[in-house]
Formats: C-alpha cells, structure tokens, sequence
C-alpha cells in the first residue's frame, strides 16, 4: 500500500491532521490515530530518529481525550516494536488503567530502569504485576516489587527467570516466605539465592518445602538436611558455625578494644560501612557482654536490642541511628521509626537497661543450666 518513503506519506497526513487537531470529533481523532499507527507499524524498522520523533509529536497530540480502548489498542500495537516513540510509551506506561498501561510495561523496550522503579513506587499491584512479567529485569527494578508487591506479584517475579534478584532481594524474600511454603520452594530453587540466606530459608522451611526442594534437585538431596543443621547451628551462634570473615571481624575489634582504641566513633563508623560482625562485636565489648548475647539482641525484629545495648554502653542517639539504618538496610525489612525509637531512647534510664540486659544473660545462661 505505501511505497514511498515514510516521511513522504507523513507529510501527505499532516493537512488532515492539523484540522482533526483543530476541530475534528473524538470518533475523527481514533481514525486519524489508527492511520497513523498503520504507517509507524509498516516502516518501523526503517525510520530515522528524526522521523520516529514527528510519530511521537503526532500520537502525543491524538491520544489526547480519546477513549480508553483506542488507548489500549495503540498500546497492544506499539508495545512489541523496540523502536516505538519513546514518549508515547512513557506516556502509555504511566496511564492509571491497567488496560492501556499493561502492554507497555511488560513488553517495550522503551522503558528504562528508571522509568520503570518510578512505576513500580507509585502505581497500582496490577502495573506492578505486569512488569514483573517482562521477558528482563534487573535486580534495581526487582527490589522495589518485591517491596511494594503483593503476593501474585512477588510470586510473579521469583518465577520469573529474567528477573535478577539482589542479595537484599533475597533477604525480603525469605522473610516473607515464612509461613508460605509456595513462595519459599521458588525462592529456594533460584540458582543464584546466597548460601547463608539459603540456609536461613532452610531453617524456617516446612517439611514439605525441603521434601520438594529434595525433589526437583536430586543431586543436591543428601546436601538439604546437613544445610539444615547448619543453619541451626547459625541461629544459635554455636562457634562451629562462625565464618573466616567472622572470625577476622571478631579479632579485629577486640584488638581495637585491647588497644583502647574502641569507641563510639568507631561503632559508628563500623554501622556506617554495613559491617554488621564488626558493629555487632564493638557493641558487645563496650557493653561487657558476650558476642553471642548481643548478636541475639542486635537480630531481634524490634530495636530495642540496640537501644539496650547503645545505653548501656552510654551511646549518643546519633550512634544508635547509624545501627538502626544499617539493621534495616542489611534486613530489608520495612523502615524502622526513628522518631519513636528517638523518644524511646531519651527517656530509657542507664538502669533500666542493665536490668534488661541481666534478663538477656539469664536468658542466654538458661539452657545450658
């Protein structure tokens, strides 16, 4: 139908175009877009940048107070072609309605990263869902579905091949995973999941998930219960499971502490940097208490833990914030408080947390006796 070249047959629309624009009916609009979208269809492949953007002015302008479902059928069209105007791809992505945005996000390749996190932050669970879809995805944009998702979108991703997941990622996805056995055997079959937090998986795992996990890995069946009393070992701090990095982290501080070079600046900055062993350690020292007590209270899902631990040691809340954020940075978790756990601190009494902390040593001491 159209043999000469496109910017040609562009041109030959643009009369037409400027009086639809100008004063012509919705039902006039959707035809002139669906002759426009004819053309960009046939010759995709073979048009400049320069003419890609006159397509990209032209449906700018004709998508403007047109019907849903002439938004959703350019959506459909223009989704598959890797060279689609740009904007009118963003501009189709960010459309509230699933039924215009739903194509877009999960097949163009328009969309970049950053496009699509700022989709995945504030948009609906079926935008969310869609892009968990997409044939690729990098662990950036992962994060924040497995953050903001509900459950058939984080489902959704953890099945999904292309999809990269970050160690942080991983994190979230285990925590969540606790009571859902569905959700902790896809977790658990993702080849590129880190061992400690497979381990960690292993440990909360139901019989049935290790059952199938011994099952779709047969070669790795006889490695499941020994990763199992690994893991138990590692949630109850025995030393036969404390890592070489551990252990360096350990020796590290007490030979600050031994020094005398041990101080809150040095927690600080040890929380600051996300080393969790050395932060976990200095704490422990400076509160005179076993490694493995405060590890126990450092883990704990609320902060009370460190704000025991900071207090005792005589801490300013500035130090206790910079732990706070490396706890929740490290956990993926949700956000702690600061605020509240600010008013919490001021007013806890150096007294009130050594009694605490005689609790926590009982506690500790209590199995063992």
């Amino acid at each position: 139908m159209i043999s000469k070249p496109a910017a040609v047959t562009t041109e030959s629309l643009l009369d037409e175009l400027q009086t639809t624009l100008a004063h012509g009916t919705v039902a006039r609009r959707v035809e002139s877009l669906r002759k426009v979208t004819d053309l960009f269809v046939s010759g995709a492949v073979d048009f400049s940048d320069e003419q890609t953007r006159l397509f990209d002015d032209v449906f700018q302008c004709l998508i403007e107070h047109i019907e849903v479902s002439a938004r959703a059928l350019l959506s459909q069209r223009l989704a598959p072609i890797d060279t689609a105007p740009p904007q009118t791809i963003r501009t189709l992505a960010f459309d509230d309605l699933i039924e215009v945005a739903g194509p877009v996000l999960s097949q163009s390749a328009r969309l970049d990263d950053a496009a699509l996190i700022e989709l995945a932050r504030s948009k609906s669970q079926a935008h969310l869902l869609a892009i968990s879809s997409r044939k690729s995805l990098s662990d950036a944009v992962t994060d924040v579905l497995v953050l903001r998702g509900n459950d058939e979108v984080v489902q959704s991703t953890v099945n999904n091949p292309g999809a990269e997941i970050s160690e942080r990622g991983f994190t979230r996805l285990v925590n969540r995973a606790e009571g859902d056995d569905n959700l902790a055997t896809c977790i658990g079959l993702r080849p590129t999941m880190p061992r400690h937090l497979y381990l960690k998986l292993l440990a909360k795992a139901s019989a049935a998930v290790r059952a199938r996990l011994e099952a779709a890995n047969p070669a790795q069946a006889r490695e499941v219960p020994s990763a199992v009393r690994e893991a138990t070992r590692r949630a109850r701090s025995a030393p036969a499971a404390m890592s070489k990095e551990t252990a360096i982290a350990h020796a590290l501080v007490k030979s600050l502490y031994e020094d005398g070079r041990l101080d809150e600046h040095q927690v600080t900055q040890f929380a600051e940097a996300r080393k969790f062993d050395e932060t976990n350690a200095a704490i422990a020292a400076l509160a005179n208490v076993p490694v493995s007590i405060a590890e126990n209270m450092m883990v704990e899902t609320r902060a009370e833990g460190v704000m025991i631990l900071a207090k005792v040691s005589g801490m300013s809340w500035s130090t206790v914030r910079a732990i706070i954020d490396m706890r929740d940075d490290l956990s993926g978790g949700e956000p702690t408080d600061l605020q509240v756990c600010r008013d919490t601190y001021e007013r806890l009494r150096p007294s009130t947390a050594q009694q605490v902390l005689r609790f926590h040593r009982m506690q500790q001491a209590a199995p063992a006796a």
